[in-house]
């Protein structure tokens, strides 16, 4: 029973492993061979990094074009809020708003959340563990999504290649947004969720001390 309460699951496999006597952390998995540890190493130094990282990247993604169009050798590039603007026009509605939440909004709330957890684990906040647990965890699922508008990038680009009619080329702003993009998902993946409860306990001995 007490190896059971000791033990920790493997991050790849997920094989609870009971640590060794002389190391307790930072040990191999039996099963296969990856690096178990307790808790994910230096997880604030490595998410805020990556949080600023991802803010300093998300500036030329809404700068820069995301893709050119070019039909009988002219063309203007586009920026993220030119295409949902000029999608607007065209009376696609449904199109707009999903590319404008998939590429504004869930970005801004990821990289704000994470910030603001940040934040409260910094300042040792014992304010309601369990609802920014629940905001880790949404900020962790809800950033893949971002990554819709550079598929829909993608498939045009592919298709819609006319030789000298029509070609759509992407642009700076398309490299830049994913990079944030998957730096965020890094971020998410990096932080410790953990160190929200441990703030908490913590609070909660100073005030009972029995």
């Amino acid at each position: 029973m007490s190896d059971l309460l000791h033990s920790v699951a493997c991050p790849s496999c997920e094989l609870l492993c009971a640590p060794p006597a002389e190391k307790s952390d930072g040990f191999s998995c039996p099963r296969c061979g990856g690096i178990v540890w307790r808790r994910k190493p230096n997880s604030i130094q490595r998410t805020w990094a990556l949080v600023i990282a991802a803010s300093l990247f998300y500036i030329p993604a809404n700068i820069f074009p995301v893709l050119t169009v070019e039909l009988m050798g002219k063309g203007e590039p586009d920026t993220i809020i030119s295409g949902v603007i000029e999608l607007i026009d065209s009376g696609m509605w449904e199109i707009a708003a999903l590319i404008f939440f998939a590429s504004i909004t869930v970005p801004v709330l990821k990289l704000v959340g994470l910030s603001y957890l940040l934040v409260s684990v910094h300042r040792r906040s014992h304010w309601n563990p369990r609802e920014r647990t629940r905001l880790y965890r949404l900020a962790e699922g809800i950033g893949r999504w971002s990554m819709i508008d550079m598929f829909m990038v993608s498939i045009v680009c592919a298709l819609v290649q006319l030789g000298a009619v029509a070609t759509i080329n992407p642009g700076l702003g398309a490299i830049c947004f994913a990079t944030v993009v998957v730096i965020t998902m890094f971020a998410a993946s990096s932080f410790d969720p953990r160190l929200i409860w441990d703030a908490a306990s913590a609070n909660e001995l100073q005030e009972d001390p029995k």
